[in-house]
């Protein structure tokens, strides 16, 4: 455990950890210090680069008001700033006299540059910042091979990672904040104790509260306490879109709405006892991938532009006009494919997207269009509710076999049989695409080979009312296996 020196004033600086619970920046700022105050900035620095109606800036405005009222009800509150952090930390940990600025640590190389930036300023003028771990179990080095080397392949990282785990007795511990509350600072006469409204930072409203996606701690734990019934079937249900299979907790995740130590406790807890069946362990593996991706990030940064495996650089993608046409096909749904068209009405009409089909999608972009897998990140890192780089990098680098453990080249998921698999009813493709409506079962997931009268009988004509496959998916499996030709590497 770190210990830091006592100090008489400190900052705690909320960030993607947006909870009053089990937090270990907050929980040591608290026991050090004589008081404490909190503070959240509307990072302009990161927002500016948004569209103005974006998810995430309702969903992270919505939480950091719980947060506030959860903090107020401790005896403290949150001071909320609108500005470039790298600034505004500095000035504001001044202003208040702060001796020391408490954060959780993050693992992105801008986020990582902005902290030893603020750190700078901070140190300039006698003032420190203490990171702490708290969004993995375990980060960068603290899981390696028995050669001292980081993993580069998940399997044998699960198992280290379950070991450490054994070994470290404090590793999912919670962080007391309640025993400390009197250590809070009244932030309510405060020039900056007030909550923004959208319109105020520059954002409108969106459909995010039609799209009932809770918010806040106390969504996470209605979307727990549901998911914790349906855990001892995750495993058989979590490939099937249209089915509530997954926990829908990745955005609570992202935003740290949810302690991950507290949710690998309940899953480890459920496999000792058996009450999660076999769902536990296959939903425990997630959250080790979790960490896993944050570890590749940190050891990797190259990975942000470049792939994982240097050699897989020299693929050479499709570009101009034509590639250009199918791309804008793939972000709006109109590639003739209708499982991967019913995934990209998804993500557009609702920020999220079912994980097979993120890998589905991703496939079809890389190995079915033969379009750079950078191109679709950005697309994801636009779109998804729950972005993270470290999940979303290594995703599309796993789909396009340029990443760490990454399925091989000439493995190309064909998006017929994965609709006719993992959607058999095309219960899923109908609620996205309701011209497919009336097509049966079985060939709603290739509508093209219909006959035209057979069609015409479900009141479809292909070009009119649902496009013809951009792509013919056996012709593209041959140009994908001569464009990764040029990587010279020997698969088993």
């Amino acid at each position: 455990m770190p210990r830091f020196s006592h100090s008489d004033t400190a900052l705690v600086w909320f960030r993607r950890d947006l909870r009053s619970f089990d937090h270990a920046a907050l929980h040591h700022a608290l026991a050090t210090s004589r008081r404490v105050f909190c503070v959240f900035v509307f990072d302009q620095a990161i927002i500016d680069k948004l569209p103005r109606a974006d998810r995430r800036i309702e969903f992270i405005r919505d939480s950091v008001a719980e947060l506030d009222a959860s903090l107020r009800q401790l005896g403290g509150g949150l001071l909320v700033l609108h500005g470039d952090a790298r600034t505004a930390i500095p000035a504001l940990a001044e202003e208040l006299q702060a001796d020391a600025v408490f954060v959780n640590r993050d693992y992105e190389p801008a986020a990582i540059a902005r902290d030893d930036d603020v750190a700078q300023k901070l140190a300039e003028d006698g003032r420190i910042l203490h990171r702490l771990k708290d969004q993995v179990v375990f980060e960068k080095d603290e899981v390696l091979t028995q050669s001292g080397t980081p993993f580069s392949v998940f399997t044998p990282y699960r198992n280290a990672w379950m070991k450490k785990l054994q070994t470290d007795i404090n590793g999912l511990q919670p962080y007391d904040i309640d025993s400390f509350a009197a250590h809070f600072a009244d932030p309510a006469q405060n020039r900056h104790a007030h909550m923004p409204t959208l319109a105020g930072l520059g954002f409108s409203a969106t459909n995010l509260k039609e799209l009932q996606l809770s918010t806040g701690m106390s969504g996470a734990q209605r979307l727990f306490e549901d998911f914790a019934e349906r855990l001892p079937q995750y495993d058989r249900t979590r490939d099937f879109p249209a089915v509530k299979g997954p926990s829908y907790l990745s955005v609570h995740l992202r935003f740290g709405t949810v302690s991950i130590r507290g949710l690998v406790r309940y899953a480890i807890e459920a496999m000792r006892t058996g009450q999660g069946g076999s769902g536990a362990a296959t939903w425990l593996n997630e959250l080790i991938w979790r960490d896993f991706y944050f570890m590749i990030l940190a050891r990797h940064p190259h990975v942000v532009d470049r792939s994982f495996k240097p050699e897989y650089d020299a693929v050479v993608w499709e570009e101009g006009a034509h590639a250009d046409r199918l791309f804008d096909a793939w972000c709006n749904g109109r590639t003739g494919y209708p499982l991967v068209d019913a995934a990209m009405a998804q993500i557009n009409q609702t920020g999220y997207m079912h994980n097979r089909l993120r890998m589905v999608t991703a496939s079809f972009l890389v190995k079915d269009l033969g379009i750079d897998w950078r191109r679709g990140e950005r697309y994801f890192a636009e779109k998804l509710n729950d972005y993270d780089l470290s999940a979303n990098n290594g995703g599309w680098q796993w789909a396009a076999s340029t990443g760490c453990d990454a399925q091989p080249y000439f493995r190309i998921f064909n998006p017929v049989t994965q609709s006719e698999k993992f959607d058999p009813d095309g219960k899923f493709i109908r609620r996205y695409l309701s011209q497919l409506a009336r097509l049966s079962n079985k060939h709603i997931h290739a509508p093209w080979k219909l006959a035209a009268t057979e069609l015409e009988d479900a009141g479809i004509v292909l070009g009119r009312d649902y496009p013809q496959p951009i792509v013919s998916h056996e012709e593209a499996r041959v140009r994908t296996l001569q464009r990764y030709g040029v990587v010279k590497k020997t698969y088993s």
